[in-house]
């Protein structure tokens, strides 16, 4: 009782302090608490700004000017966290062709629908890997309340080797090639280019480093697997990296890029597809985080099959990787990875984000845990412990909904029936 006083004497001095910051009661019917794993029953959530005040049991009545939401009949949880996204483009037939013709600034209108598309299906806050830099704008444009969508948190454009997966020259005449393809775009060969890219990116403002450690399945590059940088590279884009304080993720597909990254520091390895035992085990000593995207592998596998949808140099790396990609989780997950949610949508629908937990799920892994990848793992990964990804005091109120227990259906998470993003409702149905 005391505890419920001194609360609702916070709250009521709280209201005198702005109307831009009102307070809110969310009854939820259950909410999950991602850190026990316990579904409470019958609790309000309080929210004072974009910060969750503290937790009530029971819907109690508002104290006046208070607005309650009611979500009696849903489950809550906390907004869900993808690592990986590609909020600049979405593929298609046509995507190999507009390389010559979009400009930046057509890329950045679309990306526009594919952030609100995220944010309304329950991803609340996204790592964005990869593109033109677009993704640095977008995400200061949404951070101003300019326009709807996830926290954004971006890499900007992707450390590659001459050739590499994010070279923006592969497959370009060599009239069509900039003069200058070192590191002011991405390029870096040698440990000191390698040094100077990652400042580039920093002095444009990533929160992050991408480094493509190895080839790609959807680049025209011959081959998806090889290693791309030396380990000394890596460490010289890790260490770089780690003066500024910014993480570093490492896309890669073969072995021996995986574990060269592995050993040079990266904090998390992406898709990793033909990881094999000894990679697995490297992940496990350095305390690397795996990054799955199972979704990439059933999405280029599909188009693959379509006459013309890709390049014919990609079609065989497309048709190859699936399979691969669910029996390497299907291992890691075994061996005990660390293992955070992310997804490579933008090579798919955006908003299709959540299918990715229905594949999880049925390579073996547990509904609790699953959702854990996208909510706790997530913010470990990001460095945000605390404040995303959980339902407790000081957090962000980033908060989705379902109709039903996650927990026995985990396809209820593909249809997200209330979203709030830092105290504001985008959706509620």
């Amino acid at each position: 009782m005391k505890t419920m006083l001194s609360l609702i004497i916070f709250l009521l001095g709280s209201l005198c302090l702005s109307a831009q910051y009102p307070i809110q009661y969310v009854y939820c019917g259950a909410m999950l608490n991602v850190e026990s794993g316990d579904l409470e029953k019958g609790v309000t959530i309080v929210v004072n700004g974009d910060r969750i005040a503290g937790i009530i049991q029971g819907h109690p009545e508002p104290p006046e000017d208070v607005e309650a939401i009611d979500l009696k009949n849903m489950t809550v949880l906390p907004g869900l966290i993808d690592m990986h996204v590609h909020l600049e483009f979405q593929l298609d037939r046509n995507s190999y062709a507009e390389q010559f013709s979009l400009e930046d600034s057509d890329r950045a209108y679309r990306s526009v629908g594919y952030a609100e598309a995220t944010l309304r299906t329950g991803f609340t806050t996204v790592r964005d890997l990869g593109g033109s830099g677009v993704s640095i704008s977008l995400r200061d444009a949404i951070a101003s309340g300019l326009l709807p969508g996830p926290r954004v948190l971006t890499a900007g454009k992707t450390l590659s080797v001459t050739g590499g997966h994010g070279d923006p020259t592969n497959g370009l005449r060599r009239s069509l090639q900039p003069q200058e393809a070192g590191p002011s775009v991405g390029i870096a060969n040698g440990s000191a280019e390698c040094q100077q890219a990652v400042r580039v990116q920093v002095q444009r403002g990533a929160n992050c480093i991408e480094v493509a450690a190895t080839g790609d399945l959807l680049s025209v590059t011959r081959n998806a697997f090889a290693p791309h940088f030396t380990e000394e590279e890596l460490q010289a884009i890790v260490e770089t990296a780690e003066d500024y304080g910014l993480p570093i993720s490492a896309p890669a597909h073969g072995a021996e890029g995986i574990k060269r990254a592995a050993r040079a520091g990266v904090n998390s390895i992406e898709h990793a597809t033909m990881m094999d035992q000894e990679a697995i085990d490297l992940l496990r000593q350095y305390g690397t985080w795996y990054v799955p995207t199972l979704m990439v592998g059933e999405a280029v596998r599909d188009s693959a099959v379509v006459p013309g949808f890709f390049p014919p140099l990609v079609v065989p790396k497309a048709l190859f990787v699936g399979p691969n990609m669910r029996n390497t989780f299907a291992r890691a997950h075994e061996a005990g990875v660390k293992i955070a949610f992310g997804t490579g949508a933008g090579v798919f629908q955006h908003g299709l984000n959540a299918i990715e937990f229905e594949l999880m799920v049925g390579l073996g892994m547990e509904e609790l845990e699953a959702i854990r990848t996208a909510t706790l793992h997530g913010s470990m990964l990001l460095g945000m412990e605390g404040e995303v990804g959980v339902i407790k005091r000081g957090a962000y109120a980033d908060l989705v909904a379902v109709q039903g227990n996650p927990l026995q259906n985990i396809s209820l998470l593909q249809n997200i029936r209330f979203v709030m993003k830092g105290g504001q409702v985008y959706k509620h149905l």
